[in-house]
């Protein structure tokens, strides 16, 4: 044996138990799963390869952590164990070889969704709740019973057929739209928001005042039989999730049984693709053997039984440093930060950046330059930081500041009463400048085919372009001598800037990057006004009595004409003869007539009020929930989680944008 590997396991040993009293009995984990995993799988590797390193006290040996002392120690009937783990296709092969040592002959496999939350035991005697108990190190555990019963989704009493004594073991969590109203709350009151469901379920639950526990929203599912006394024989798992639902459990409705290991990775699979269409968090899937007696005959290990495994998705969250905060300018000088960091994978991804929103959500997350803070990418979902890992924040870090200053043209940022976001006043900042012209050339404005952000960015390097009107007087001769630009190319985007000036007054506005003013306002504003002139020249209460503009939309307005460097844009356009003249189209074509649209998340194209009254003027309804009477579910980023797992659940369909837009058109479904 080579003397550093005995070195080396003594300090993973360290290192687990340090994770596992964070993780298991103080609610504060400072590494992610994928972390802790790793150094576990790196532990028993090093075991396996050296026998004689294996301890009973090591960790690989040991389950979760004990308790600490927050509430009265709990020793379990019958252990609560952990599971043995794995992430591919071939370990599952794996196990289910192993396996053959013990059993012979057909073998059914029950999966289900692994909800990431807290195990969780509940003892009913005469058919009443009279201790819930935390796994704790799956021998000890703590009395958590003043809490749970708070919780609606546990049963205090049992429905008919109960028996003398019944555990049932589940497991204990807050669903993602608990999660979300909750770090809302958090962040109204000015507190600290929560880094992700588990923790806050944790949180929630280890609280000395179970009224604070009641009000967390916490939900129970329930996976497993633990001691019963007087109840029925039963010869399969699936028959003992049946029972519980009967005696009144919450049990997952994702369940399902198979034959094959095949079918086995195929659920998983499917399951990873899913994940974000429920409204819980899940890291992976349970697979449990079916048959009672082939568990029997199976047992367990020291910590795990043989009879199931863990399939783990691959992580979503990881710890990483956060090297700084900075501050992006957009189109309409809406400054944002984000967060700069050492790279990580994450969700599949070399994250380098992620986004922080606001001035309020960093003040309310806490992060610093300089700790070491979880984050977080969910499929397609741009990368979030969630919070800090306190623990390791170095001494004396000082809190970040929003600046006061424009990062780009140092003019003031300036924060409007009554709103989260900060902007940059500068109309002519250069860090709006690309994305401001790109905008105006974008098919939702005044369609400038062949006019991209990447052409805008080379333009506006070389001088062809400040603002938008410097696009009718483009340089083409100029043009033709960059990289990629010849007569061909050249002709075809001057011919697409030669149309682009007869369309509608709608696209101007939306072009023009007014804050508030969306797509649907636009049109409402070019149909009731008529011209742009008359725009500029009116009043704003007459504006604001636009039906669908409004005073907020209508301050916006007045206050993007009364800056002197916006009315010589527009004075460049006319010159240049872009039509400035409505109505922007006829009335929308009632394409959704009788059907109901939901939409959720953020859309790239259109606001939410926009995509609604889109949906509206087209004679749909556009209700904030779904339900069985919903046509279809509109999903843009950061969705919210209760929608999509009720468009699951019923079957309702889920559209992109492209798949919106093209319902909008012809009112039918892609």
């Amino acid at each position: 044996m080579a003397e550093g590997a005995g070195e080396r396991a003594e300090k993973l040993r360290g290192l687990i138990v340090y994770h596992n009293r964070r993780y298991f009995d103080l609610d504060d984990p400072e590494i992610s799963d994928a972390e802790y995993d790793e150094l576990v799988r790196e532990l028993a590797t090093l075991e396996g390869e050296h026998p004689e390193l294996v301890t009973a006290e090591s960790p690989t040996q040991q389950v979760g952590g004990a308790p600490v002392g927050l509430f009265a120690e709990v020793r379990h009937r019958t252990p609560m164990m952990s599971l043995d783990k794995t992430t591919s296709y071939e370990e599952l092969l794996a196990w289910g070889k192993r396996m053959e040592r013990y059993i012979s002959g057909e073998v059914v496999f029950t999966c289900e969704l692994k909800v990431d939350g807290l195990a969780m035991s509940l003892l009913y005697e005469d058919g009443r709740l009279s201790r819930a108990a935390t796994r704790g190190n799956g021998e000890l555990g703590e009395d958590v019973t003043a809490n749970v019963g708070t919780i609606a989704a546990v049963p205090s009493r049992l429905g008919p057929g109960h028996p003398e004594v019944v555990e049932v073991r589940g497991e204990i969590y807050m669903t993602v739209g608990a999660f979300d109203e909750l770090n809302d709350r958090q962040v109204r009151a000015g507190g600290r928001t929560f880094i992700n469901p588990r923790n806050a379920a944790a949180g929630s639950l280890r609280q000395k005042d179970p009224a604070v526990t009641a009000e967390r929203e916490l939900s129970f599912s329930a996976y497993q039989l633990g001691e019963v006394v007087g109840g029925p024989a039963f010869k399969y798992h699936h028959e003992t999730l049946e029972w519980m639902s009967r005696l009144g459990f919450p049990v997952s409705g994702y369940v399902q049984t198979v034959g094959t290991l095949e079918e086995v990775d195929r659920y998983c699979t499917e399951w990873l693709e899913r994940r974000h269409g429920i409204d819980f968090e899940i890291d992976g899937v349970v697979v449990k053997v079916d048959d009672l007696a082939q568990r029997r005959e199976l047992g367990a290990t020291s910590k795990a039984p043989r009879w199931a495994i863990a399939y783990k998705f691959p992580p979503e969250e990881r710890t990483t440093l956060l090297k700084d905060i900075m501050v992006s300018i957009g189109r309409t000088g809406k400054a944002t930060p984000f967060a700069v960091l050492e790279p990580v994978v994450v969700g599949g991804a070399r994250v380098s950046l992620a986004t922080l929103h606001n001035e309020d959500q960093v003040r309310a997350k806490d992060v610093r330059p300089g700790d070491t803070v979880v984050v977080r990418r969910a499929g397609d979902v741009i990368p979030e930081v969630r919070g800090p890992v306190l623990p390791l924040r170095p001494e004396g870090l000082a809190p970040w500041s929003f600046p006061s200053n424009c990062p780009v043209c140092a003019a003031p940022l300036q924060r409007l009463a009554d709103e989260a976001d900060t902007y940059c006043i500068n109309v002519d900042c250069p860090g709006q400048q690309v994305q401001r012209i790109s905008h105006f050339a974008s098919r939702g404005a005044m369609d400038i085919e062949g006019l991209g952000e990447r052409t805008v960015a080379l333009f506006c390097k070389e001088g062809l372009l400040v603002d938008a009107a410097d696009i009718y007087t483009v340089d083409f001769e100029r043009a033709q001598a960059f990289e990629g630009f010849g007569p061909t190319s050249v002709a075809n985007l001057a011919g697409a800037i030669e149309a682009s000036k007869s369309r509608p007054l709608a696209n101007l506005f939306v072009g023009l990057s007014i804050r508030h003013l969306g797509t649907n306002g636009s049109q409402v504003l070019a149909r009731a006004m008529g011209h742009m002139d008359r725009v500029i020249d009116a009043p704003e209460d007459e504006v604001a009595a636009v039906e669908g503009i409004g005073p907020v939309i209508a301050a916006s307005i007045k206050r993007f004409f009364s800056l002197p460097r916006n009315r010589q844009v527009v004075e460049r356009l006319r010159a240049a003869g872009v039509n400035f003249e409505g109505p922007s189209a006829p009335a929308a074509a009632q394409t959704l007539m009788g059907k109901s649209i939901v939409v959720t998340g953020t859309l790239e194209r259109w606001s939410r009020e926009d995509a609604e009254a889109a949906i509206k003027a087209r004679g749909g309804k556009a209700p904030g929930s779904v339900s069985q009477k919903t046509t279809a579910l509109v999903q843009g980023s950061d969705p919210g989680g209760a929608k999509l797992a009720k468009a699951t659940e019923l079957g309702v369909p889920v559209l992109d944008e492209a798949g919106f837009e093209h319902l909008l058109e012809t009112g039918e479904l892609p």
